[in-house]
């Protein structure tokens, strides 16, 4: 939860990635000051950071996406649905190919050409 208060406090100031890569760079330092830190480095207004950090001003959100996640059945990262269907955790790039064009066949929509075969 701190980690995802201090990226979406960041994400309020227009600097979401920006938090989100140095938070996944560094996963061995998550702390308060360290997101501070990063806060700084970011160019944040780091008073509005902390603010919004300390308030934990974007919990009811984050609890929301958390939520929604669970009753869609995704318990980790990554995690995908194409046209619904769940993929769950790093798949590799030929069985997104098979379950696009399966959805596209399903729907008797045409697969583009040069799409990779399924």
């Amino acid at each position: 939860m701190p980690a995802a208060l201090a990226a979406m406090a960041a994400n309020d100031q227009g600097k979401f990635w920006e938090m989100h890569d140095k938070i996944f760079a560094n996963q061995q330092k998550m702390s308060r000051d360290q997101y501070l830190a990063y806060a700084k480095e970011l160019k944040l207004d780091v008073s509005k950071f902390t603010k919004a950090l300390d308030a934990a001003q974007f919990k009811p959100q984050i609890e929301a996406d958390s939520a929604e996640a669970a009753k869609l059945g995704v318990s980790g990262t990554p995690a995908f649905f194409v046209n619904g269907k769940f993929l769950s955790g790093a798949k590799p790039f030929a069985e997104f190919a098979t379950a696009i064009n399966a959805e596209l066949k399903r729907l008797n929509l045409p697969i583009p050409e040069g799409a990779p075969a399924s």
